[in-house]
């Protein structure tokens, strides 16, 4: 994800607050309370501190590569158990799977990187070394 969609969806779920923090303020201006300089400063305050906080805990957990589900698997290495001619078995973290081989014949112990998921097959290729 770039650093601009990551930003935007940051903006977009403060933008929510800020409504609401404007909806507080007109409801208290119409009810005649006096709000002072400094409350508003320190309101002002606390709300870029909060944008802060969004943007170091946030942003980086937006850009980060997934790692779980379908998506995760794409790119990850494994070792081919049966050879693939072209189906045949590859273990990835400790699991077995079924495979299909988009280049050719593989053999058993060669290292495999997965490129597709069809289900609960992996499309595989050779890993480059």
């Amino acid at each position: 994800m770039s650093a601009l969609k990551a930003w935007l969806i940051v903006v977009a779920s403060l933008l929510d607050d800020a409504a609401v923090l404007m909806l507080v303020f007109l409801g208290l201006w119409f009810f005649h309370v006096e709000i002072t300089w400094t409350i508003i400063l320190v309101v002002a305050l606390a709300v870029v501190a909060f944008f802060f906080i969004m943007h170091k805990a946030v942003v980086p957990s937006l850009r980060r590569r997934k790692v779980t589900s379908a998506e995760g698997m794409i790119g990850m290495t494994g070792e081919v158990m049966e050879p693939l001619k072209p189906e045949g078995t590859v273990k990835i973290k400790g699991e077995y799977w079924k495979a299909r081989s988009v280049e050719g014949d593989i053999g058993v112990g060669d290292t495999v990187e997965v490129t597709e998921i069809d289900g609960l097959n992996l499309e595989v290729r050779r890993k480059v070394k």
